[in-house]
């Protein structure tokens, strides 16, 4: 469930042979190449009689079905599923931009069930965790749950402040690849200290991300302060 949003970002560009990726692992270039991917499967939604809105309810009941594939331990189905529902991501803010029908609450809409999509995904693999007495995952998935939501209310902070943040090394998309290799991985092999790195790597990578939003906030404010 891609952001729907107007405002403007700055293209990726590459100097001298090298991505310039803006401090996050993909280029805002990549990013928009990935999301025109699926503007023909959403145009076609939509003239099925999809609106913007109920592809966002069906993406977040994609997300709920891979959730209770997490907590029954089915780690290699609850990837694929992701893997899907990753594919179907985006495909709500590409109908709404395709066909002028960007709003306030769709933005809001698509945000909140974002928010509680990640939630729900992580609360099962600590389910998982409890039903295999696997502490460290449990705990893992806690702190990847709770660091990857201060990653969104430091950038919602900055917008009520008036600046923009969102950029950082592990935005959603860099996060949710690397829990589905890590469910993928542990799914596949029967080795769940797969999953258990691929969750400490969100951590580390989310608080990267964090203090790169905070910085750039202090920076932008500070900008601010000067030309006032």
């Amino acid at each position: 469930m891609a952001k729907r949003t107007i405002t403007k970002r700055t293209s990726g560009k590459r100097t001298s042979g090298k991505r310039v990726t803006e401090g996050s692992l993909l280029t805002t270039t990549e990013r928009s190449k990935i999301k025109r991917i699926g503007e023909p499967i959403a145009l076609l939604l939509g003239r099925i009689g999809f609106s913007p809105d109920a592809l966002t309810l069906v993406g977040f009941g994609i997300v709920l079905i891979a959730t209770a594939q997490v907590a029954l331990g089915n780690w290699t189905i609850a990837a694929g599923i992701l893997i899907a529902g990753t594919l179907f991501d985006g495909l709500d803010g590409t109908l709404a931009r395709a066909t002028n029908r960007v709003t306030s609450f769709g933005a809001f809409f698509d945000s909140s069930l974002d928010r509680a999509a990640e939630a729900a995904i992580y609360a099962g693999i600590v389910y998982s965790a409890a039903v295999l007495g696997d502490v460290q995952i449990g705990t893992a998935a806690a702190l990847a749950l709770g660091i990857g939501s201060l990653v969104s209310y430091v950038r919602a902070r900055g917008e009520g402040l008036g600046v923009s943040a969102h950029g950082g090394i592990a935005q959603r998309a860099e996060r949710a690849a690397l829990l589905i290799l890590g469910l993928l991985s542990a799914g596949l092999t029967g080795e769940r200290s797969y999953l258990l790195y691929a969750l400490l790597i969100i951590v580390a990578l989310s608080a990267v991300t964090v203090l790169q939003r905070i910085l750039f906030i202090r920076a932008a404010l500070a900008t601010a302060r000067r030309r006032a």
